[in-house]
C-alpha cells in the first residue's frame, strides 16, 4: 500500500517536527480510547466500540478551509465503505457548538460528529487542521494526515481500501 506522501502532507510533517520533539501518537501506537458527546446531543460514544472496524478519527473546526474539502469527502467514502467496516468519527474543537452545527449544515456528513472538551488533540498531539488518524480493525493507529487538498483524495482512499482488505484476527480475550 502507497503511503500518504502528498505535498501538504510532507510540508506539514516538517512543520510539526521543527515545532515538536515527538507525536503524542504515532504510526503503530494504539490508538487512545476516548468517549465523547455528539454534537447534537444523546448518548456519549466511545472509540473502543467501533474495535474490529477500520476507523477514521478526523479532528476537525468550522474555520478550518481544508475541511471543507475533506468533511464531504470523507462523507462519501463513508457511504460507500460502511458496509465493509469502515466508520469515521469526527471531533469538532470549536469552542462555540453553534458555529459548528453552522458548518454542518453547509457541509452535513452521516457519521458521528463529537464535541471535544479541548483534551483530545493534547493527548493526539495536534499539530494542524484537520488532522486524522487511520486506525485499524486492532485499535491500532497505522496512518496519520494532516491537512487537506484536492491531490489527498486518492492517497486516502488508497489507505481505507488498504485497511478495510486486512484480515481481521480477534484477540484470543474476545
Amino acid at each position: 500500500m502507497k503511503p500518504l506522501l502528498t505535498k501538504s502532507f510532507l510540508t506539514a510533517c516538517v512543520l510539526f517536527m521543527l515545532s515538536s520533539p515527538a507525536w503524542a501518537v504515532r504510526p503503530g501506537d494504539m490508538a487512545p480510547d476516548f468517549e465523547r458527546v455528539p454534537l447534537k446531543g444523546g448518548a456519549p460514544v466511545a472509540l473502543q466500540d467501533y474495535r474490529g472496524k477500520v476507523v477514521v478519527v478526523d479532528f476537525w473546526a468550522s474555520w478550518c478551509g481544508p475541511c471543507r474539502k475533506s468533511m464531504p469527502f470523507l462523507s462519501d467514502l463513508y457511504k460507500q465503505h460502511k458496509p465493509r467496516g469502515f466508520e469515521v468519527l469526527a471531533v469538532n474543537l470549536d469552542s462555540r457548538v453553534d458555529e459548528a452545527l453552522r458548518f454542518l449544515r453547509d457541509y452535513p456528513v452521516q457519521y458521528p460528529v463529537l464535541h471535544d472538551n479541548g483534551r483530545l488533540p493534547e493527548l493526539y498531539g495536534l499539530v494542524g487542521m484537520p488532522t486524522s488518524f487511520y486506525i485499524d480493525r486492532q485499535g491500532r493507529v497505522r496512518f496519520i494526515h494532516i491537512g487537506f487538498d484536492d491531490g489527498d483524495q486518492n492517497d486516502v482512499r488508497e489507505v481505507v481500501l488498504g485497511l478495510l482488505e486486512e484480515k481481521y484476527e480477534q484477540e484470543a480475550s474476545e
